[in-house]
C-alpha cells in the first residue's frame, strides 16, 4: 500500500467508508462499512493508484461464543466479520478490507446478514461469496447466482459457524 496518501484519497472520494484502521499489522487492513463494500471495491480495482486487479479470497469469521460462561467474559461483541484479501498485480502489493455484520439480520436467529456482492468488481468474488454463503450463513445481495457450492442444497444450516449442530443423520446416513 503506498503510504497514507492513499488513504486520504479513499476517505476524499468515499467519505465515511472507511471506519478503522490498523497499517501497522502484518497484513494492514483497512474496516469498510458494510454498505459500502462494493463501491468501495469498485474504486480500488478500477480508479486506486494502485489497481486491485484480484479478489485473493473472502473468509468469514464468527466471533460468538456458545458458553455463556465464557461469553459473560469476552470483550467483543457477537458478529461475524469478512476479512477480503486484495491483490495488486502491476504495483506488487496486498491491502486487507475487514467490514462486520451483525451475526443475525435484524437480530433474528435464522435470518442471515446481507453484505452488497462485489461480483461486479471482480468475477472471481461468484466462488468466494458462494463458499461464504454455503458454509458461513452470510447473504450476498446482488450476487448472481447465491446458491451452494460445498453442502448438498437441501443441507440444513451453515457449518462453520458456531451455534451449527451436525446433523445425527441425512437422507438415512448416520453421521457420528
Amino acid at each position: 500500500m503506498r503510504g497514507p496518501g492513499f488513504l486520504d484519497q479513499l476517505d476524499e472520494v468515499l467519505p465515511g467508508a472507511v471506519v478503522g484502521k490498523n497499517l501497522e499489522a502484518i497484513d494492514p487492513w483497512i474496516e469498510i462499512a458494510p454498505e459500502r463494500i462494493a463501491e468501495v471495491c469498485g474504486w480500488l480495482a478500477r480508479k486506486s493508484p494502485v489497481r486491485f486487479d484480484s479478489l485473493q479470497c473472502i473468509t468469514a469469521v464468527d466471533w460468538f461464543e456458545r458458553d455463556p460462561k465464557k461469553a459473560a467474559k469476552v470483550s467483543w461483541q457477537p458478529r461475524t466479520e469478512l476479512v477480503y484479501h486484495l491483490w495488486s498485480t502491476p504495483a506488487r502489493v496486498s491491502l486487507v478490507l475487514k467490514t462486520s455484520l451483525p451475526r443475525w439480520k435484524g437480530d433474528v436467529p435464522g435470518q442471515l446478514p446481507e453484505i452488497p456482492s462485489v461480483c461486479g468488481v471482480w468475477r472471481g468474488a461468484n466462488w468466494h461469496e458462494r463458499e461464504v454463503y454455503d458454509l458461513s450463513g452470510v447473504w450476498f445481495t446482488g450476487h448472481p447466482d447465491l446458491r451452494r457450492i460445498l453442502c448438498p442444497e437441501d443441507w440444513d444450516g451453515h457449518p462453520l459457524r458456531k451455534d451449527y449442530e451436525q446433523p445425527l443423520e441425512y437422507h438415512g446416513i448416520r453421521g457420528r
